[in-house]
């Protein structure tokens, strides 16, 4: 569905999509991932599809998948800050895990 949307800006970790009354930020990280729910993120509080991975003990947790941010509230170099922030957190991550990437 998201796939079929155009392409506004493309990181290493994420996509920015231009829906039709939303701007969409996608997690790439979270691609493959079952949408469960759609319902309101805690942290940017606009809507979002979230999926559940689970940790070693087997305990679920839920994750934002993509967010929909209303282009009446949002424009998108706003949204392209919260993306910047995901990547600069995924790439500390990476770093900390795989310092030979």
């Amino acid at each position: 569905m998201s796939q079929e949307l155009p392409l506004l800006k493309e990181g290493i970790f994420y996509f920015i999509r231009d829906g039709q009354s939303d701007i969409i930020m996608e997690d790439k990280t979270k691609r493959g991932l079952t949408m469960q729910e759609r319902s309101l993120d805690e942290k940017y509080q606009v809507e979002a599809e979230k999926g559940m991975i689970y940790d070693m003990d087997g305990i679920g947790h839920k994750v934002g998948i993509r967010w929909y941010f209303p282009k009446k509230d949002y424009n998108f170099e706003k949204v392209l800050v919260f993306a910047e922030e995901m990547e600069k957190k995924y790439k500390k991550l990476r770093e900390e895990t795989c310092p030979d990437y």
